[in-house]
């Protein structure tokens, strides 16, 4: 088969389009032929040399695809050779056949093209985990997205309307603003132009964020802290911003506030497993009724994984960068 791989650490160019040896599933996997896979910013940083892929995954990146099961491995029940599946992935969806753990599989949803559930593994799994099953967010409380119109941003918006939150954004232009309103956000933030404490406080009545999904970590620690409402949770699930800032904790106790910080791609396959399965009973169901959608950027084959990489990195997109197999 053929599959992006990464000789050397460095820009985008690094990544080369290459024959490779068939994966083969073992016992409780199964073997995906992929249609489509979706651009991450772990795949970045794992191009740059930064974030090895956990032992025993696929050397190639890629966090997640959509395609179809070409083989079964033993003790795998409930799924069929020809079935159109998405799954999460901890490595490998940049290639022609990838092996995929069958807990962490999903139904391509009603209503979605086979190309476009590539966009919805990671951003689920990740919205749902963080906000829903750490944070808690209920209906009528406030979330604050940093990044709204990203991948994970868009979900996060969707997801929270459609359980009757009222959602916050930030964003870098108006035209990304635009689109985070068209997908239900009430709040939008330019922070570039904007202090976002004090615009949240204003739109809340000063009570700020119930949950707070940031993505930029240390560069907002402080802000995002001093933006969280009473019994307020700060899910931190990125670090763009930087790895070390100065948390007051007095601040946090004031407000008698957590913080959880979280990754997706090392956890064991049974957390995975169990947040797989979440995401199937509670965000399927919205995707199957035409709730919630995928948002995809644009498409690009997966041989130019390169070009894919160079939208993300500048940024211009909203939702998901996807690279499809030709």
């Amino acid at each position: 088969m053929r599959a992006i791989t990464i000789p050397e650490s460095g820009g985008p160019e690094v990544l080369s389009w290459d024959e490779v040896p068939d994966p083969a599933p073992g016992e409780g996997e199964v073997l995906v032929e992929v249609v489509a896979s979706a651009v991450n910013r772990a795949d970045i940083v794992q191009r740059q040399g930064f974030y090895d892929p956990p032992p025993g995954a696929s050397p190639y990146p890629g966090l997640e695809c959509s395609g179809r099961i070409a083989e079964i491995g033993t003790g795998v029940s409930g799924w069929a050779v020809g079935d159109e599946v998405c799954a999460l992935l901890s490595g490998g969806g940049y290639a022609e056949k990838v092996v995929v753990p069958a807990g962490q599989l999903l139904p391509v949803p009603k209503g979605v093209d086979l190309r476009h559930a590539a966009a919805l593994p990671e951003v689920a799994c990740t919205v749902w985990s963080n906000v829903f099953m750490i944070a808690h967010l209920r209906p009528g409380e406030t979330l604050l997205v940093h990044g709204g119109s990203s991948g994970i941003g868009t979900m996060a918006i969707q997801l929270a309307k459609a359980v009757g939150a009222k959602v916050a954004v930030t964003a870098g232009t108006k035209e990304k603003l635009d689109h985070c309103a068209r997908l239900g956000a009430d709040i939008l933030i330019n922070y570039r132009e904007q202090d976002f404490v004090a615009e949240l406080k204003a739109a809340t009545d000063g009570a700020g964020a119930d949950v707070i999904l940031d993505n930029m970590g240390a560069k907002y620690l402080d802000r995002n802290v001093r933006a969280l409402a009473v019994n307020g949770r700060l899910a931190i699930i990125g670090l763009q911003g930087g790895t070390k800032g100065e948390l007051n904790i007095g601040a946090l106790l004031g407000k008698r506030a957590a913080i959880s910080a979280t990754t997706l791609r090392a956890r064991p396959l049974s957390e995975k497993t169990t947040i797989v399965a979440a995401v199937r009973e509670h965000v399927w169901p919205l995707l199957d009724g035409g709730h919630i959608r995928p948002v995809v950027d644009r498409e690009l084959p997966m041989s130019d994984a390169a070009a894919a990489h160079r939208v993300v990195e500048e940024s211009g997109h909203v939702g998901k960068v996807l690279l499809v197999v030709e």
